[in-house]
């Protein structure tokens, strides 16, 4: 049983299938796009996909020219095929060699739905990958705690010194 750290309750044990974890792949993404810190989404995203690459239960199809590039006028990703889901993730520099460009992205092909929760999804791939978020991300201000300091009442007139 795997049991989270925000779970009251452990869930079911899932089978690592392929469709299970490409499943977990979309929820994860979908929730990163919105999340206030995404660095853990997406590095679970990422780390999950290149390890399904390297099993053979995914494939790299080709390059797509990225929607939103950031500083340059043009900016590619890789088009990850996982069961019935199509990912994207970015580019090494032999991908540039070994895949062919496709294009641009053809915003007809959607994913189909999952339902699943990303605590779920997140459990899943953590389990599967091995990477936990345990370290808080970076600038994010540290907790220390605080001490509790008694306040000085003095009469009035009186100094503090």
């Amino acid at each position: 049983m795997i049991l989270n750290p925000d779970q009251k309750s452990p869930h079911k044990k899932v089978n690592l299938t392929i469709e299970n974890l490409s499943q977990a792949v979309f929820i994860v993404n979908r929730h990163a796009k919105t999340a206030p810190n995404p660095k853990f989404l997406y590095k679970l995203k990422q780390e999950s996909l290149k390890k399904l690459i390297e099993e053979g239960k995914a494939k790299k199809v080709g390059l797509h020219f990225s929607e939103h590039p950031r500083n340059s006028q043009q900016q590619s990703d890789v088009l990850v095929e996982c069961g019935n889901y199509l990912f994207h993730i970015p580019p090494t520099k032999s991908d540039f060699m070994d895949l062919p460009h496709l294009g641009k992205l053809d915003g007809h092909i959607r994913n189909p739905k999952a339902v699943l929760s990303l605590n779920a999804a997140k459990a899943l791939l953590q389990a599967y990958t091995g990477i936990t978020e345990l370290d808080p991300p970076p600038g994010s201000p540290k907790k220390r705690p605080r001490t509790y300091q008694k306040p000085i009442f003095k009469k009035l007139g009186e100094r503090y010194s």
